[in-house]
Parts: C-alpha cells; sequence; structure tokens
C-alpha cells in the first residue's frame, strides 16, 4: 500500500483512516492503462516489481497497515498522481 493521506492527518491519533493505493506484485495489472503505475523493484523498499493500482483507491483503518517499508521518490509520485487523475477523470 501506498498511503496518499495528508501527514497532518495521519499523525492525529483519533483519525483511524488513511487513503490508501493498493500495490499488486501481479504484472498483468500493468496492461489496464494510466491508472495503474509499474513500480520497479526497489522503489519504495519494493522487494520485487509492482504496480501502483490507482483505479482502487481506498481508505483502510491505520490498524491494518503493518511496518513502513520505504519512501517513494517524488517522480514516482507524480506518475501515481497522473494515475489518480486518471482513474478519478480529472485529466
Amino acid at each position: 500500500m501506498i498511503v496518499l493521506s495528508h501527514d497532518a492527518f495521519n499523525k492525529v491519533p483519533t483519525w483511524r483512516s488513511v487513503i490508501v493505493v493498493p500495490v499488486s506484485s501481479s504484472l498483468r495489472q500493468a496492461w489496464r492503462g494510466p491508472t495503474a503505475v509499474p513500480l520497479p523493484a526497489g522503489v519504495g523498499g519494493l522487494e520485487r516489481d509492482g504496480v501502483a493500482v490507482c483505479h482502487q483507491v481506498t481508505t483502510l483503518d491505520r490498524g491494518k497497515l503493518a511496518e513502513k517499508i520505504g519512501h517513494i521518490p517524488v517522480e514516482v509520485i507524480a506518475k501515481i498522481e497522473d494515475g489518480l487523475k486518471a482513474a478519478l477523470g480529472m485529466v
């Protein structure tokens, strides 16, 4: 999961929800077009290639999250933003 919600919300103890984009290890997701952003191994601490599935953006209870494994570089975040815009019809 890639956490997208603003840190100001994430740091409030009573704010239980976080906004996330799922990450899939199934590279078949990559054919889904601009809403699927390829993530090479190493990006954000991924052990193998993956795909950010922007058309499945959702909220989760923060208790469902495990440990933080890394940061996403700014240029990859820009691609994820483009994927979210395409998924939400904001392009």
